[in-house]
């Protein structure tokens, strides 16, 4: 048919409300196994992570009753495929507070293989040495390549390697938060 093009198949996992329970309920989690919520800092992955990292601090400010320290960590330049790209893309790394003997909460919005997080373990290491790191994702969509598995989940979503789950959130411009799993 002249003029149509391929519309790729989706299917919603979270909207609006639904992904902010998820969060709500990782936060209390979070909550719940840090009884030491002084030394609690949360950081977000650049790029996916950086808006849960902050909406997961905030949740827990409100748990704890004191602002909880959040930053942000690019792993550009630690990942194990850096030399399949050209010019890998860099985006900054903000942690304004010392790492020394924190509770270090990484945060992502999706977990697939692992190795995005085991280039965050390389670049946090980099940067000092935390008493504890746990991991925080929205969305585990499984296909380990690492042994890795994160301490506090959205949601477990069984996808093939031929879809991929875009996260959109209102910080980023979005209508709406919104997680689709998209046919590619």
């Amino acid at each position: 048919m002249a003029g149509s093009f391929f519309m790729p198949e989706s299917k919603t996992v979270f909207n609006g409300p639904r992904l902010q329970r998820a969060l709500a309920r990782i936060a209390h989690e979070i909550a719940e196994r840090n009884e030491a919520d002084r030394d609690v800092v949360l950081i977000g992955i650049q790029r996916g992570g950086v808006h849960v990292a902050a909406r997961l601090a905030n949740i827990l400010a409100g748990i704890w009753s004191h602002p909880v320290p959040h930053g942000t960590i690019d792993v550009g330049m630690h990942r194990d495929d850096i030399a399949q790209h050209a010019a890998p893309q860099v985006h900054p790394t903000n942690i304004p507070f010392d790492l020394q003997g924190k509770i270090v909460v990484l945060a992502d919005d999706v977990f697939c293989s692992g190795r995005t997080v085991r280039a965050a373990l390389d670049a946090l290491h980099d940067l000092g040495r935390p008493r504890a790191i746990q991991l925080a994702v929205l969305i585990d969509r499984g296909h380990r390549q690492l042994p890795i598995k994160p301490d506090f989940v959205g949601k477990n979503v069984a996808t093939s390697l031929q879809e991929r789950i875009e996260v959109s959130l209102q910080e980023d411009g979005a209508a709406e938060d919104t997680a689709r799993i998209v046919s590619t």
